[in-house]
């Protein structure tokens, strides 16, 4: 085979293993945009270093926040934002969102693009909205990257509507840096339901320990001061204008790249453990304990860490993933081996991902045999028999993750690029290698 695939190693035996993940990417991204927004220097212990965070970093540096390495910990210090800039987002959702509003903080002009597949991402919500607030961007009438943020040093804010049913950072973007706009910022979502609640959450959650006050609710249905302030109807988020505190922030494992760690367990009918799960947090990854014992594992969580394990036969499963839609193509790989027919639900945004999702998912899947179709909002599989092949991943990391897992019960996997898990797992392929064949 090319040397750029990767052949899935093949478990002969139950899976036994502790695997220690590196820090959560939505929560390092997050503190990287808040430290270089803050009124002093910050610390992120353990963050993670991938392309994503890296890419970031870099982003930071060009407007003029200093973001240096210590050991395993990053030490941020504000700067003057300020261009000309220039900055490449690669694939990153939350680069793409999260960068244009602190741009829009500079003094001077901010060109920002990314790879091919990032110029057709959804970015018109948030164009629309950064003009709304009163920046003015050169996008060629594109609605999309590359496009320019004419930075003036400073951003009015006051309320906006966006529709931000294609991603939960469209808001997200918006509230981090809202508290150094003038006004601050009222975010109304209109639109189908916002995915991805949680990661709305963090985003609150953390605004809010780094001393920004924050008021979210939704018309009805919601009670005002909810953290996630998502529902079907209109969903309003208020970011006050204030300061943002230079602050230590402690980054937890990433537990949406657990989900092929603990689905391994799943399939063999072994034992995973991560450790340091959080025993509060605000990361969609989480709701693994429950779809995983829902499907049969045997979860427990305990000083150790979240431990699964495996009973040697596991079934299919119908959920709305809606709020987490990233642990979609590992559960998706599960499902192709599960004994019972599995729906996802609630997914259709997953087609403006790093690549179309769903389409990749059955394209693939039923390339090696399986029985997977398409729904207006997700995916139906059926397990049959799969037989080994070239799993393409499209440059999307959870590509890989799901072929991986697939592997695991079928010979003969070749997995293209494995190389595009730098996105937010570096090390993925030796930690699962070491899994699957210990030393």
């Amino acid at each position: 085979m090319p040397s750029s695939h990767w052949s899935a190693p093949v478990a002969h035996a139950p899976v036994d293993a502790t695997v220690r993940l590196p820090g959560s990417k939505s929560m390092t991204n997050r503190a990287l945009i808040l430290s270089a927004l803050a009124d002093g220097p910050a610390r992120l212990r353990r963050p993670l270093r991938s392309r994503d965070t890296l890419l970031m970093a870099a982003a930071l540096r060009a407007l003029g926040a200093a973001v240096d390495e210590d050991g395993a910990d990053w030490l941020v210090t504000p700067g003057p934002l300020s261009g000309p800039a220039q900055v490449d987002v690669g694939l990153a959702g939350t680069v793409m969102r999260f960068l244009p509003p602190v741009a829009a903080l500079a003094d001077g002009d901010v060109a920002i693009d990314g790879d091919p597949r990032a110029r057709e991402r959804p970015m018109r919500p948030m164009i629309t909205a950064l003009r709304a607030l009163g920046v003015r961007i050169d996008d060629g009438g594109r609605g999309a990257l590359p496009f320019t943020v004419r930075g003036a040093g400073a951003v009015k804010g006051g309320a906006v509507t966006i529709d931000a049913s294609s991603s939960s950072q469209l808001v997200s973007g918006l509230l981090l840096a809202a508290p150094r706009f003038d006004e601050g910022v009222r975010v109304r979502h209109e639109g189908p339901p916002v995915p991805s609640a949680p990661h709305l959450a963090m985003t609150v959650r953390m605004l809010r320990e780094a001393g920004a006050r924050v008021e979210t609710g939704v018309e009805t249905g919601v009670e005002s001061g909810v953290d996630s302030g998502v529902d079907s109807g209109a969903a309003e988020w208020h970011v006050a204008p204030g300061t943002i505190r230079g602050r230590d922030w402690d980054v937890e494992p990433d537990l949406s790249n657990a989900a092929q760690f603990l689905g391994a367990a799943l399939v063999t009918g072994g034992r995973v453990t991560v450790p340091d799960w959080p025993a509060d947090t605000t990361q969609p990854g989480d709701a693994l304990r429950d779809l995983l014992a829902r499907m049969g594992a045997q979860v427990s969580f305990g000083p150790d860490g979240l431990t699964v394990r495996g009973t040697g036969a596991f079934e299919g499963l119908d959920a709305d993933l809606r709020e987490v839609g990233e642990l979609t193509p590992v559960l998706a790989a599960l499902a192709a081996l599960a004994s019972s027919p599995s729906r996802f639900t609630g997914i259709g945004h997953l087609r403006g991902h790093e690549t179309d999702r769903l389409a990749a998912l059955v394209r693939e899947l039923n390339a090696l045999g399986g029985d997977a179709r398409e729904l207006p909002d997700g995916l139906e599989i059926r397990p049959r028999p799969l037989h080994g092949g070239v799993f393409h991943t499209y440059d999307d990391h959870r590509m890989v993750m799901a072929a991986a897992v697939l592997g695991l019960a079928v010979p003969g996997v070749e997995v293209e690029n494995p190389a595009t898990v730098g996105k937010t797992l570096p090390e993925f392929t030796e930690l699962w290698t070491a899994m699957v064949r210990p030393a």
